[in-house]
């Protein structure tokens, strides 16, 4: 089947099939090289993309406008606390005139139950390509990146035993985005997943169901523990990050009796000795240093965070590339 990525939206993962996954993959590691080598590569020469942001961010605002600049294009970057979205301007109306203004629209919006639906109402109205840079559901930038390192390092993905954990963390009520897309997209590639939470931290259903599905069809495996050793043991990849309760309490607030309940969850050299002799450190960033992790876990040996983070550079630069400047 003939893939046609011009003007294709990035909302999920789940609609992009794996051979088109493979050549984001393929694209981003091309662009890693010749970022390395110092070699242009004006492929969105005078394209502009309009960068929406709900929320803060650190490595995904400037992945997008560092990867645009190096790519010959122009990134708007926009708060929307000072557009008239604050003032009650449909998404159709923003979508329309953001897409007449340039090539590409790209948003952040994790508003529990609002943030997909309004990527969806853009997608529906725009006539540029929507791309999500995290919503309630789904982070398909973090993902990517997160599959392109784990080839990089481990340079295969079939049998791998890769643990998305949760972690106890005080810094803020954080979406399930993350985990929900490494939870769809590795099985998808082959390799053994393992959602590890305590009760209360529940992914929706429909997400299992997937999951267990791309398993299946892609032999993979995935499967659930509440049990945070079990987790770590032989475990090839490691993910200890924290999410919200938002599924089985959604009004439920950071510091609640739930969270506390759980300060044990936490990733340190004691659990990673628990996995593989070479078995590697990775979160999405920032960490909850302390809380989440010991230092010496993520300052350590093990832990390539920060070249999981680097390859969000060269990801988000392939999905412009081929969404905003590919061939139809």
């Amino acid at each position: 089947m003939r893939s046609v990525f011009r003007n294709k939206d990035f909302i999920t993962l789940q609609e992009w099939s794996v051979e088109e996954i493979d050549t984001l993959l393929d694209v981003s590691f091309d662009l890693k090289r010749k970022f390395a080598l110092e070699i242009d590569t004006p492929y969105l020469n005078n394209k502009v993309a309009m960068l929406m942001f709900f929320e803060e961010s650190t490595r995904t605002r400037n992945s997008m406008e560092a990867g645009l600049a190096q790519l010959g294009g122009h990134a708007n970057f926009l708060d929307t606390s000072t557009m008239q979205i604050s003032h009650g301007e449909v998404a159709k109306d923003t979508a329309v005139i953001l897409g007449s203004y340039g090539h590409g629209i790209a948003c952040r919006n994790c508003f529990w139950g609002e943030g997909n639906a309004y990527l969806r109402d853009m997608a529906a109205h725009a006539n540029v390509p929507i791309m999500n840079l995290q919503c309630d559901l789904y982070h398909p930038m973090q993902a990517l990146a997160d599959l392109m390192t784990i080839k990089e390092k481990k340079e295969k993905t079939k049998n791998l035993n890769v643990s998305i954990i949760w972690a106890y963390a005080t810094s803020h009520k954080k979406p399930i985005s993350v985990p929900l897309s490494q939870s769809l997209l590795f099985p998808r590639y082959g390799m053994n997943v393992t959602l590890a939470y305590p009760e209360g931290f529940e992914m929706p259903d429909w997400v299992i169901e997937q999951a267990r599905e791309n398993a299946e069809k892609n032999g993979g495996t995935f499967k659930i523990t509440h049990d945070m050793d079990e987790a770590y043991t032989n475990a090839d990849i490691v993910i200890p990050k924290n999410w919200g309760s938002w599924v089985s309490d959604p009004k439920d607030k950071l510091g609640s009796k739930l969270l506390e309940e759980n300060k044990d969850w936490k990733c340190t050299e004691e659990k990673m000795a628990l996995a593989k002799e070479d078995a590697m450190y990775m979160h999405a960033l920032p960490a909850d240093r302390g809380n989440e992790v010991e230092d010496s876990v993520i300052d350590g040996p093990q832990s390539i965070v920060y070249e999981e983070a680097e390859n969000r550079l060269h990801t988000a630069k392939a999905v412009m590339a081929l969404t905003m400047g590919g061939r139809g």
